[in-house]
């Protein structure tokens, strides 16, 4: 298979559309479609059905895309690493961010890099942790912020530290007032959580287990955006790191309490695919991220316990 259709394959498979990919690529759209239909042919299946929304994957579309993606991606850190040695970083770097640390993060970690390296272009993937995960183990994302435990990751990981997590509820609910509760009588509220394929669900059921009670969620969320609004709601309580709500809490549309007795926390760590080493523009990226990190703690905006 030619390097260049199989290029070209991804950008259309990302992007969903001809035209999209060929102002990324700088190719123009009927040398594009060229080049599909030459690997469509080659490989004898058709890779996308065109409709009105654009390019759809097939299932055998899905496959390559699944097995190339990774390649694809280094191929180019190759070409980037290469053009730039002696000079600053560039290329770029795809990373994912949970919610939580998104919230944080995104905005000024973007500043810092537009700031410091022009050359690198990054795109922030913002989901819950298990997706991203499998998106590392596949080679379609260059590195990620996610919560460990480290050694369960199967990935090159960095440990940042640990994030401890507060019980959270609607303006007028007392949390505030408390200031603190016990896990037990929080665990026993009206919940709204993460489904079941998410670590935060996956730790609070544990912390359930152990106080041998039954969670009441009520409600699942797998949008942080959805699941604080459904909060906000009175729909019920749920538990998050402090600083994912830092703004609604000043805002005094939601309250917050500490947890007594026992801490509830997560190692959060930096992970990267562990079959590839990092671009150099990666690890610009990573040493932008504990800077901004560092930082964040030092101006009370995050209150993470540093590794």
């Amino acid at each position: 298979m030619d390097f260049r259709q199989l290029r070209t394959f991804n950008c259309v498979a990302e992007l969903g559309s001809l035209s999209k990919a060929s102002d990324t690529l700088r190719v123009a759209q009927p040398a594009l479609s060229r080049q599909i239909k030459l690997l469509e042919h080659e490989l004898r299946a058709e890779l996308f059905t065109r409709n009105g929304r654009g390019m759809v994957l097939t299932e055998a579309g899905r496959l390559l895309l699944a097995r190339t993606a990774g390649i694809v991606r280094q191929i180019d850190q190759i070409r980037d690493d290469i053009q730039s040695v002696g000079g600053a970083p560039s290329g770029r770097v795809v990373l994912g961010l949970v919610p939580t640390v998104s919230r944080v993060l995104s905005g000024r970690l973007a500043r810092r890099t537009v700031e410091n390296f022009p050359g690198i272009s990054l795109r922030i993937v913002e989901s819950y942790g298990g997706h991203l995960l499998e998106w590392l183990h596949r080679g379609e994302m260059d590195l990620a912020i996610v919560y460990g435990p480290a050694v369960d990751l199967h990935l090159t990981v960095q440990t940042l530290g640990r994030d401890h997590i507060v019980g959270v509820g609607p303006r007028g609910c007392g949390l505030a007032r408390k200031k603190q509760v016990e896990i037990g009588w929080l665990l026993r509220q009206r919940l709204v959580l993460p489904s079941h394929s998410h670590g935060l669900r996956a730790l609070i059921e544990r912390v359930a287990a152990k106080q041998k009670l039954k969670l009441g969620v009520q409600v699942e969320a797998d949008s942080f955006r959805v699941l604080t609004s459904l909060v906000e709601e009175g729909l019920g309580f749920s538990l998050l790191p402090p600083s994912a709500v830092r703004n609604e809490v000043a805002e005094g549309r939601l309250e917050v309490a500490t947890i007594s007795k026992q801490t509830l926390s997560r190692e959060l760590v930096i992970a990267s695919p562990i079959d590839h080493p990092g671009s150099t523009a990666t690890a610009a990226i990573t040493a932008l991220l504990r800077s901004e990190i560092k930082a964040c703690r030092q101006e009370g905006l995050w209150d993470i316990r540093l590794a």
